[in-house]
């Protein structure tokens, strides 16, 4: 029986085929024309060499239902890479739309939006890139992501790997750090003088925020629990207030002399930015990242406030072209930034792929300081 008709994986076939004297993964030339006397067929047993391990979800769910599995290595499209993981930084962001789901999501689901490796394919259409270049990124949440071996990610959205930063250093840095670069200087267009308000000022988003206001020469107020005032100050945070025993709103009076903040970065939640926009002075503004202000508890007719939403993925959802390029080099600033050591990654702590689980649900529990990254074993 021809090999290309065999009903039966190679390893259960009752008749083994001989054995091809060349390498599948060698073979110099496409399967069609292959030299191999014996043609390769699609095998229902997919080669050593195409398993990876990754961590899957089989329905919306929480930390604890993630389960670690092989699956095929994903092959890129027109316009796509595939990346070699090194590693993952994690976020809430993964957890929460984990719990949601996604309408495009097809199960098992591989979670992960920030990823830092090596690539080692080219989709079609693809020429900026080539297999070997080191890169980072920020991935589309509609599609599988990086909590795995190998990952598949739009070219035009890669970042070429800072220098002077590793891999682990790299997946820290884009949700929350792009996060803060793009809230600073694409939002609020902070200057030299001006007083900003950080909500959750060691968090991830805030953290990255507090390093980017010391370098621009922004004055920064910092909320938090009491056990970080030494970490926001270290990160460049001039004062620090305490949200569970101050109020917010007397403090940020009594540092700023009654005339509020010029703006502010909340990470916190959608009551939060409600408070803060009685603290902007005239003319103020507020970048909001875990949810937009009730407007209806506010009227600004007399301040000229503006309000700012912020998505990372929404360039990808927008189809935007412009919007996706601008995460590249969204990504090629900050990397610099970071690279030259003038941003500190803020790695907190280092797991292992089998560890996501875990980290996810420290992440989840809001007290962790910093970032969490998954080194992945290669």
């Amino acid at each position: 029986m021809p090999h290309a008709q065999c009903p039966m994986p190679n390893a259960q076939c009752p008749m083994p085929h001989t054995p091809c004297p060349m390498p599948h993964a060698q073979c110099p030339m496409p399967n069609a024309p292959c030299p191999c006397p014996m043609p390769h067929a699609p095998c229902p047993m997919p080669h050593a060499h195409e398993i990876m391990k990754a961590l899957v979800i089989d329905e919306p769910g929480t930390p604890e239902t993630l389960r670690l599995t092989e699956m095929p290595q994903p092959e890129p499209g027109e316009g796509e890479v595939r990346v070699k993981v090194y590693a993952a930084g994690l976020n809430p962001a993964d957890y929460k739309f984990m719990k949601r789901g996604f309408k495009s999501w097809s199960y098992p689901f591989v979670p992960g939006l920030d990823v830092a490796g090596v690539i080692d394919e080219i989709g079609a259409g693809v020429s900026d890139w080539k297999v070997g270049d080191a890169v980072y990124y920020h991935g589309n949440l509609s599609k599988p992501g990086g909590f795995a071996e190998e990952a598949i990610t739009t070219a035009r959205t890669l970042a070429r790997l800072p220098d002077n930063l590793s891999f682990v250093e790299a997946a820290a840095l884009p949700c929350a750090g792009w996060t803060a670069y793009q809230a600073l200087h694409r939002k609020l267009h902070i200057e030299e003088g001006q007083t900003i308000l950080v909500q959750g000022g060691a968090g991830g988003v805030g953290g990255f925020a507090l390093q980017l206001a010391r370098l621009a020469g922004v004055k920064a107020i910092a909320t938090c629990s009491q056990r970080h005032f030494e970490w926001v100050r270290k990160l460049g945070a001039i004062a620090a207030i305490d949200y569970n025993t101050e109020n917010v709103g007397d403090r940020v009076r009594e540092i700023t002399n009654g005339r509020g903040v010029d703006a502010i970065v909340d990470g916190v939640s959608s009551a939060t930015a409600t408070a803060g926009l009685e603290l902007l002075a005239f003319g103020g503004g507020i970048v909001c990242v875990s949810g937009l202000p009730d407007f209806s508890k506010f009227q600004s007719f007399n301040r000229a406030l503006s309000v700012h939403d912020i998505a990372l993925g929404g360039a990808y959802f927008a189809g935007d072209t412009k919007a996706q390029d601008e995460l590249a080099r969204i990504g090629r600033e900050f990397g610099k930034l970071a690279g030259d050591r003038q941003i500190d990654p803020m790695v907190a702590e280092v797991i292992s792929l089998e560890e996501i689980p875990e980290g996810l649900i420290k992440l989840s529990q809001r007290h962790v300081r910093g970032k969490i990254v998954a080194s992945i074993k290669q």
